[in-house]
């Protein structure tokens, strides 16, 4: 066109350098010439990739055009999920398999396995395999770790497998309704199609699609306008970012994306490790304090060198463990062999083990014998790891020279005489351990909101509290009734019929569960002024509960560590008052 027409050019040349200074931003642009005359049909800003709005936003800035504000603002923070995770051709083509929830981003493919002991065996001979489950435990740890992407057919956003797949930044399909598992033949089928185990398949965590075969992946690239724009985001955010995390693969990763600590430590996660599972199913299968004050002694020296490992990696920065959560029974020993394992370190039968089993069954374990009424009716369970989190944190100031901030959490407390009695025992270990080691450091113990009554008595809770740390995913469950892991049935439902404007356990409930957290908040600070108040559901991590948190006052939000740029960003939109979305 230079060539051709060098007069229309110039002018195009001209107009477009005008539209992109007075619009501030790219532009797609229509013309048409005629007779050497150049006509401009119209402008708007022009569509763009994550990386293209990246790039676009730091380069104006720098040139000037716009302010570093406006750049941070114009990025979409859920959008750079696309730019640390591998992202599906979208030229390449595919075979749908079946869609369900879009749990954890990224693209994967491998070879479908149906167990997680055949994925840990694959996997160590290369293999790349895709862990296919009707839904994941914590039994499943190692599967998911081996695996390059996570398919359940039942769970929500928040369920087991989504919740880990984060963490570990696995893409994972959940709640994938339309598929159906069966494990005797070890196939997954859905709508006339079959795959079966060892046959591939390829999964788009951020669509929640699962298709048939391989399909070619784009890799993901991070620029140096990445790290600008973050040093930019953490100049001007007030909220601190720290991770979901209790390995030291999830801590250093979280770092690498600029974490400032722990804000969640799940510690029933570390139990599962084949060392230790045996010691933890001993624990809780004896009869009697002493049984299981044998087995705690067993798994000591395991969480002390975890909790030590933390400290060192987060070198001084604050960690929040929660001490032991879930329901006992999630640790139960199911296979005969594992009962008679159990037996044989209990010196007893496995018909007594069996009875035992039964004796501890619950009919709604999620609302039963979990958080802190463990450590109210078996003390020792918390002392033991209390006693862990200080000698670690000991040993980790030696090792450094970096004192750790421990901070304790204590679960599911919706009285404030529960929190008085586990934080007595907290404080008398931390006695304990100063006298023997000649060595104090600071710590403080707080509590996860996460009943509704522990929001609406939060000033009398505060009173026993350090910190506050509201647990949203419990939160959620209990304010609505819901179970996370069953409410993936039905939620896209109400999402369509615009019952709900978003899944609850997706993007925080304002009306609702955001109430109860601004009436925590304020009550709690004034009854104790200074209160220190985080969030580490997954709501941590996104952009428009970031900004609810923004606006209720919340000191840092945590999330799975891949989620930390988002939230950095996030956090640092809300600052400049990127509004809360109250249809949320």
């Amino acid at each position: 066109m230079e060539q051709a027409l060098p007069s229309a050019y110039a002018d195009l040349v001209a107009v477009r350098e005008k539209l992109e200074q007075h619009y501030a931003d790219m532009q797609d642009i229509e013309f048409t010439v005629q007779q050497n005359k150049l006509y401009m049909l119209q402008t708007r800003n022009g569509k763009r990739t994550a990386a293209a709005a990246l790039r676009i936003a730091v380069e104006m800035a720098e040139e000037g055009l716009i302010e570093r504000s406006e750049a941070i603002r114009r990025v979409n923070p859920a959008s750079l999920d696309q730019l640390l995770h591998p992202t599906l051709d979208p030229n390449a083509p595919r075979t749908l398999l079946s869609k369900g929830l879009p749990a954890s981003p990224g693209a994967a493919s491998g070879v479908a396995v149906f167990n997680s002991d055949e994925a840990e065996m694959r996997a160590a001979k290369g293999e790349s395999v895709i862990l296919v489950r009707i839904e994941t435990s914590p039994e499943d740890i190692h599967g998911m770790h081996a695996a390059k992407g996570i398919v359940t057919t039942r769970g929500g956003m928040t369920s087991h497998a989504a919740v880990v797949a984060r963490g570990m930044g696995r893409p994972c399909v959940a709640g994938a309704g339309g598929l159906s598992v069966d494990y005797g033949s070890q196939t997954l089928s859905a709508g006339g199609k079959t795959v079966r185990a060892g046959e591939t398949i390829t999964l788009d965590g951020a669509t929640g699609e699962v298709f048939v075969g391989t399909v070619a992946m784009i890799e993901p690239k991070l620029s140096g306008d990445f790290g600008t724009l973050m040093q930019w985001a953490d100049e001007i955010r007030r909220m601190k970012v720290r991770t979901n995390a209790e390995t030291p693969l999830d801590a250093e990763t979280a770092r690498k994306f600029g974490a400032e600590g722990i804000g969640l430590c799940r510690t029933e996660h570390m139990f599962f490790n084949p060392e230790r599972i045996g010691a933890v199913r001993q624990m809780i299968m004896a009869n009697d304090e002493r049984g299981r004050r044998v087995a705690l002694a067993k798994l000591l020296p395991f969480q002390r060198e975890d909790f030590r490992e933390l400290f060192r990696i987060m070198a001084g920065l604050p960690v929040t463990i929660r001490l032991l959560d879930p329901p006992l029974h999630e640790f139960l020993p199911h296979q005969d062999s594992e009962l008679q394992e159990v037996a044989d370190a209990l010196g007893t039968d496995i018909d007594a083990m069996r009875r035992r089993a039964a004796e501890l069954a619950e009919a709604n374990p999620m609302l039963g014998h979990r958080g802190c009424r463990l450590g109210v009716t078996y003390p020792e369970i918390y002392e033991m790891q209390a006693r862990a989190i200080f000698e670690g944190a000991i040993a980790a100031t030696k090792d450094s020279g970096k004192a750790p901030v421990p901070e304790i959490m204590i679960p599911l407390v919706g009285i404030k005489r529960e929190l008085e009695i586990t934080r007595a025992l907290v404080d008398k270990v931390a006695a304990e351990v100063f006298a023997e080691t000649g060595v104090t450091i600071e710590y403080t113990v707080g509590t996860m909101i996460e009943l509704p009554r522990a929001a609406l008595t939060a000033d009398k809770i505060a009173e026993a509290a350090d910190f506050f740390s509201f647990g949203t995913n419990d939160l959620t469950q209990t304010v609505f009734g819901l179970s996370r892991d069953d409410a993936g049935k039905f939620l896209p439902a109400y999402v369509e019929a615009g019952i709900l404007a978003k899944d609850p356990f997706v993007s925080i409930d304002i009306e609702g569960v955001g109430a109860l957290v601004r009436i925590a908040a304020e009550k709690g600070r004034a009854a104790r002024p200074g209160l220190k108040l985080g969030i580490c559901g997954e709501h941590g991590g996104d952009p428009a509960s970031i900004a609810f948190c923004e606006e209720v006052g919340l000191d840092y939000v945590s999330c799975s560590p891949y989620r930390v740029p988002v939230a950095r960003l996030a956090a640092a939109q809300a600052a400049l008052g990127v509004g809360v979305d109250r249809t949320a």
